[in-house]
């Protein structure tokens, strides 16, 4: 009986494990990488799987790049504007934010875009991934003042390593980050864009869940 009861954990354990571990596959034009979806912000990890589903992402365009910054992609503010404009209900759809220490915008991050609202939810259907910049214990220090946060020893230690967005970390949600394939994003990040931070050339992307 004791065998059977640890069996019994033992498959309820691994299915559980299998569940909580979602990958997915970016492609574009210019390479595949790859990206873990995390756990412990489930809500925009769900709302990715269900994106991939309904389609939301196949032939959308990365269409805000700024160097040492972001890479977009998606709906775009003025587009998701507009068409809220327009809505004679007044209806904003958003996502409640989701914030953990684990979940910070080291480079290579995949956060979801918002606006300017009070909740700091998040877009439906807009994401970014971090390029960001060289990060030094000054700039650290004095966000800790200003944001009145304390970064961890985990996020010091990568951002200090390899930089990215601290800035930003407490206002957007991070929910994954590229595991394979990084450098296809950093390349993408350094694409020549107009004064809108367009880029010149369409860079187009589709995503798929990795099985």
């Amino acid at each position: 009986m004791r065998l059977i009861y640890l069996f019994t954990i033992f498959v309820i354990t691994c299915q559980f494990s299998n569940a909580q571990t979602h990958k997915i596959a970016f492609k574009t034009d210019y390479g595949i990488f790859k990206v873990l979806l995390y756990d412990f912000t489930p809500k925009h990890r769900d709302l990715m799987l269900r994106s991939i589903e309904d389609s939301t992402y196949q032939g959308a365009l990365f269409n805000r790049i700024i160097e040492n910054f972001v890479v977009q992609g998606g709906e775009h503010d003025v587009d998701i504007e507009r068409r809220e404009a327009t809505d004679p209900t007044g209806k904003k759809p958003r996502l409640k934010g989701e914030f953990d220490s684990r979940a910070f915008h080291k480079i290579g991050a995949l956060g979801q875009g918002r606006d300017d609202n009070p909740d700091k939810a998040s877009f439906l259907n807009q994401i970014y991934f971090v390029a960001g910049k060289k990060v030094t214990e000054q700039d650290l220090e004095a966000l800790e003042i200003k944001k009145g946060i304390k970064f961890t020893p985990e996020q010091r230690k990568e951002y200090l390593k390899n930089g990215g967005l601290p800035r930003l970390d407490g206002d957007y949600t991070v929910f994954g980050e590229i595991y394979e394939g990084l450098e296809i994003i950093n390349a993408i990040s350094r694409f020549k864009t107009d004064k809108a931070d367009y880029p010149t050339s369409p860079v187009k992307f589709s995503i798929q869940i990795i099985e």
